[in-house]
């Protein structure tokens, strides 16, 4: 496998930054990233492959091999901003809990948007129904870790265009190796950087 490289592109953005508090809550003490092998061709990518596979322009997605209703993952919201805050949510658990057997940037997203209503909601107080409701709606970066399958979905919302996309897979090695490894998509051609 080639070195991991420096990729200011994906590394200087919320997405990442999330990824990293995600990782540092529920893999305390594992090795994080340092940067991000860049995914070109994904014959010559070593780690990279099933159940993670590349979309074009949306970035990555993943394949479960089941689904299953009413498991509850752990997770952490962050909210960025005070006058038009963004939400970030990083959730834990396993992936079938998603409920999709093919998990791209709309269904992560739509899975986080439900979560932050979830957490957000207080059947005791109906006055807290428009504030759940807004900040689903501000779900603007996702981090999904599967500790057990050794696997991370990231996901984030374009500030400009408003485009959801998983621009980072993530790795994780066995509790032996405690080593995290992130993959980065290639940006589509005409994107601007950011």
């Amino acid at each position: 496998m080639g070195a991991m490289e420096f990729a200011p592109d994906v590394t200087a953005r919320p997405v990442w930054r999330l990824l990293l508090r995600g990782l540092g809550v529920y893999l305390p003490g594992w090795e994080m990233p340092a940067g991000v092998l860049h995914v070109r061709d994904t014959a010559a990518a070593g780690g990279f492959g099933p159940p993670a596979y590349l979309d074009g322009g949306a970035g990555f997605g993943i394949q479960i091999p089941d689904r299953r209703r009413g498991l509850e993952p752990d997770r952490e919201i962050y909210v960025r901003g005070r006058e038009n805050p963004s939400f970030g949510i990083v959730v834990a658990g396993p992936a079938a809990a998603i409920g999709s057997r093919v998990v791209d940037a709309g269904v992560l997203l739509r899975f986080a948007r439900r979560l932050t209503f979830e957490e957000l909601f207080d059947t005791r107080d109906a006055g807290s129904v428009p504030y759940a409701v807004r900040g689903a709606r501000a779900v603007e970066n996702v981090v999904f870790l599967d500790r057990a399958a050794g696997i991370g979905l990231c996901a984030e919302v374009d500030p400009l265009t408003r485009a959801a996309a998983c621009p980072l897979y993530v790795r994780m090695g066995s509790p032996a190796e405690r080593t995290v490894r992130t993959y980065g998509a290639p940006r589509p051609t005409g994107r601007p950087s950011r």
